[in-house]
């Protein structure tokens, strides 16, 4: 990965130009490791709930941006635009407003000459229109919410190759993080201004507007849980113990008969885990990964700790505080992902609205994180039992 260029939430266009050209480099890069794998073939692909046919998101990435960018209309409301696709039958195939998850394995998709050729003609129409901006907010707004959409389907695309079990770039392959010992970093809490301000600078609707909440203190961790700290949970009968799971974990084991985190598996007595296709022993003192939020909840039971709040975890990660790592893993919060107060969706309709109340929030990035969108105010959200990103997570003291 390339290092950032500046924050894709204050660029100006020369930068926000290199941004987007970076990004589709990275995505088309990726994409050539499942295209030579064969599985730009939708018939190839394995359905899964928790992936997308590999030609299908690089097109709809591209729908998206000339969405956005070209076509300069709202997700989801075909009626707002005149100006038809470049690509003919664009709109009934990438659309995901309309276009249901299952049946993307079974569109009509043309042939992957013809998407790369949209992705290059879409990307060449879009920087030069950008070229001619001023470093206007409202105007690069479109170019911001494109670039960020790319980055985070890039990142998908990461742990796609994961879950299929392919090779992925070498610094993907073989990234390690050796953490330092963890220990409980103290904060007073009180009045936080927690969000977003409103400064002209890009911001994700759920993070709308800056407000000010009140925290106790609190003691958080300075670094995620290892997996040394996990496999003492493991083999203190952390899985068995149905005591230390809620309803919906023990529903969860029960569908997964889960008996240690994703891609973990046994190789003569001593555990392995799957890393693009390649087998090795877990660093003792690297974060767990792939790892559900009825885990990380079940692992707090288990040494009576606890989930950080979203808030708490903001608060500890703009504090400033050198001690307090973040960036390795996504991770797990105690909270359910929510809108702030006086809520209202941007153009990208379908962002946040409607998962609110049904999906967990989660804090921080991952190593496969583009650099320029990471930020502490970023909120990310998944379901419960999704374990396939790279997530972990920290805990706090009762």
């Amino acid at each position: 990965m390339k290092s950032a260029l500046s924050s894709l939430r204050n660029s100006p266009p020369d930068q926000l130009a290199a941004s987007l050209q970076d990004a589709r480099d990275y995505t088309l890069t990726l994409f050539n490791l499942f295209q030579s794998a064969g599985l730009d073939q939708l018939s190839r692909v394995p359905y899964l709930p928790i992936i997308n046919p590999p030609l299908w998101e690089l097109g709809h990435l591209v729908w998206f941006a000339e969405w956005f960018v070209l076509r300069n209309a709202p997700a989801g409301e075909l009626e707002m635009t005149q100006r038809p696709s470049i690509l003919p039958a664009g709109d009934r195939w990438f659309d995901s407003s309309r276009v249901a998850h299952r049946s993307r394995w079974s569109l009509d998709l043309p042939a992957t000459s013809v998407i790369k050729q949209y992705a290059h003609d879409v990307l060449t129409l879009v920087l030069d229109r950008l070229s001619k901006l001023p470093h206007d907010a409202q105007a690069l707004y479109p170019y911001r919410l494109a670039l960020a959409h790319e980055d985070m389907h890039g990142e998908a695309f990461a742990y796609t190759l994961q879950t299929l079990g392919l090779a992925a770039p070498t610094q993907f392959a073989t990234h390690t993080s050796h953490m330092p010992a963890s220990r409980d970093l103290s904060f007073a809490g009180g009045a936080y201004i927690t969000g977003s301000p409103d400064n002209g600078e890009f911001v994700f609707d759920n993070e709308k507007w800056a407000h000010q909440i009140m925290l106790p203190a609190f003691d958080i961790a300075s670094t995620l849980v290892s997996n040394a700290q996990y496999q003492d949970f493991m083999r203190t009968g952390g899985y068995q113990n149905l005591q230390l799971w809620d309803e919906a974990g023990r529903a969860w084991l029960a569908t997964t008969q889960r008996l240690a985190p994703r891609y973990w598996q046994q190789a003569g007595g001593q555990w392995q885990c799957l890393r693009f296709g390649r087998s090795i022993e877990p660093a003792a003192d690297e974060a767990v990964r792939h790892i559900s939020l009825h885990e990380a909840q079940a692992y707090c039971r288990w040494a009576e700790r606890r989930l950080p709040t979203e808030a708490e975890w903001e608060y500890a990660a703009c504090s400033g505080n050198p001690d307090f790592h973040w960036g390795e893993l996504w991770e797990w919060t105690a909270s359910v992902f929510a809108p702030y107060a006086g809520f209202s969706a941007d153009a990208y309709r379908d962002y946040s609205a409607p998962w609110f109340h049904t999906h967990q929030s989660l804090r921080g990035a991952s190593f496969v994180t583009q650099p320029r969108l990471r930020s502490a105010r970023y909120r990310n959200f998944y379901m419960a039992e999704r374990d396939d990103m790279f997530v972990g997570f920290r805990t706090c003291a009762q």
